[in-house]
């Protein structure tokens, strides 16, 4: 009887058994190590030098045909996948019973010759087979012919619970992680050759702030007190900045306890840097700088996101936060006080809390009115003080607007910039209005952090700070529309049994 016929129990029992029959042939189904000296895609590659050639490979076996006296197999290791060609009369009759005991899934080494098949296939013929891990549960089912894959491991829940699964049986997903690896490494390349350096600052922190959210909380007994993971680096990172280091960065995982769709985990990474005697339009040209080298390392510069074609190859756009809103509504709204804000809201069915404060109806009308229909990348600039406290006001005397940018492509945001504010007594005046909201039930509002009002007092040189979403910047480069597609391992519920 096939493993498809089986239920999960019997195939467990089913390999277990022949675990022991591996034992008790004398093999050793779990070895300490094993010493390959070949990939797989580096034999199909260079045959003509490698044929007839000794070689040494593992691997996970991912298709069998098992016959009389010679068999097949398909095995794969970290960068392909090879046939494996198998004869009785090659490794001897105890190593050939030994083969016949194997399953899909399990881990073997060979030693052999590279060869092609009377088919044409560029094969390994084994003359040394090694158990180097028995399977004992079973892969999910996955037929492939001619290249084309059926049956695959798709469903959703599935592939992030089980992520091994979905790594093994879909080539896809390894090679998204793969992408995710190359575009952290050239930004960091990137900002190395800018002379940022790249630091570490507290994930536990006695105060959260930098950001506008929810954090997580959690206490420390020894010092019998609370203490929350970080939303954001920006205030640690600034203080390095008063201490004298000139362009830091760091990339790092940020933690905010709200809720999670396409766009938001509430476990993610982020990439911060500052940048001493500089402004938001430096950070501008770097963040664009950042984003094409990224995505030339991976690729093109002409990318799909979804339905959109997107070219990151020409200049990005600049447009302002109220002349964006004006295009969208119709009228200047930079003057309208929160009752005629709301009324805008309610005619273009937003839906907003009544208690709602002036930045939060902004910034409902901005994501709910503008933001969808920013397809080619497009920093919008100078927003409201309101729902920007860390920003210096902008220096053309505008006292309500100040010096800041987001980037969105394709309708969704992937930077957020500031000339930051180096004012200490203008940062308290703000970060107090943040606590007022707190009070008045804003959540996400900002508490007061004295130690970084402190640190900025003893001064803090004009600076240009950024953040970039790393997992949404790899959703963009690698075209995938929900988060969880580029996260390892997503937050997920917990599941019953």
């Amino acid at each position: 009887m096939s493993e498809e016929n089986k239920n999960l129990s019997q195939i467990i029992g089913y390999r277990i058994d022949k675990l022991n029959k591996l034992r008790e042939m004398g093999f050793d189904p779990f070895p300490y190590r094993f010493d390959p000296n070949h990939k797989s895609t580096e034999i199909l590659n260079n045959f003509k030098k490698l044929e007839k050639k000794d070689v040494c490979i593992a691997g996970r076996i991912m298709a069998l045909r098992k016959m009389g006296k010679a068999s097949f197999m398909q095995l794969m290791d970290d960068k392909g996948q090879i046939q494996i060609f198998i004869k009785r009369d090659s490794v001897g009759e105890k190593i050939y019973e030994c083969f016949k005991l194997m399953d899909i899934g399990d881990f073997v080494g060979i030693n052999g010759f590279v060869f092609k098949t009377k088919t044409g296939e560029i094969s390994v013929h084994a003359e040394k087979f090694t158990v180097l891990s028995k399977s004992i549960r079973p892969l999910p089912i996955v037929k492939e012919k001619e290249g084309e894959v059926y049956d695959a491991f798709k469903d959703k829940e599935l592939k992030y619970r089980n992520r091994h699964l979905d790594l093994i049986v879909n080539s896809d997903t390894r090679d998204v992680f793969r992408k995710r690896t190359q575009i952290i490494s050239e930004i960091r390349m990137t900002l190395d050759s800018k002379q940022f350096l790249e630091v570490e600052t507290p994930v536990l922190q006695p105060i959260y702030g930098g950001a506008n959210a929810r954090p997580f909380t959690t206490h420390h007994n020894a010092l019998e007190q609370k203490l929350y993971l970080r939303i954001a680096d920006e205030l640690y990172l600034k203080r390095l900045i008063i201490g004298g280091f000139e362009k830091v960065y760091e990339m790092s995982k940020d933690f905010r306890n709200e809720g999670m769709d396409r766009n938001h985990n509430p476990e993610f990474t982020m990439l911060e840097f500052y940048w001493a005697y500089a402004d938001y339009r430096d950070c501008m040209m770097l963040v664009e700088k950042i984003i094409r080298n990224a995505a030339k390392k991976i690729g093109e510069l002409k990318i799909k996101w979804g339905e959109f074609d997107i070219d990151l190859s020409k200049k990005f756009e600049n447009k302002t936060f109220y002349g964006l809103l004006e295009e969208a509504i119709g009228s200047d709204i930079s003057m309208m006080n929160e009752d005629e804000l709301f009324e805008i809201c309610n005619d273009n069915n937003i839906k907003i809390q009544k208690d709602s404060n002036i930045g939060q109806l902004l910034d409902a009308l901005m994501g709910n009115l503008v933001e969808p229909k920013l397809i080619n990348p497009t920093f919008v600039i100078d927003y409201p003080k309101s729902i920007s406290p860390l920003a210096k006001t902008k220096r053309d005397g505008s006292k309500d607007i100040v010096e800041r940018f987001e980037l969105f492509i394709g309708g969704s945001e992937f930077a957020n910039s500031f000339t930051e504010l180096n004012d200490p007594i203008d940062q308290r005046e703000r970060l107090e209005q943040q606590a007022e909201l707190r009070d008045r039930g804003d959540e996400e509002a900002q508490p007061v952090d004295e130690e970084f009002i402190r640190a900025m007092e003893a001064g803090m040189p004009p600076t240009g700070g950024v953040g970039i979403g790393i997992d949404r910047l790899v959703m963009l480069l690698t075209n995938n529309r929900w988060i969880r597609d580029v996260i390892l391992f997503p937050t997920m519920r917990i599941e019953k049994d």
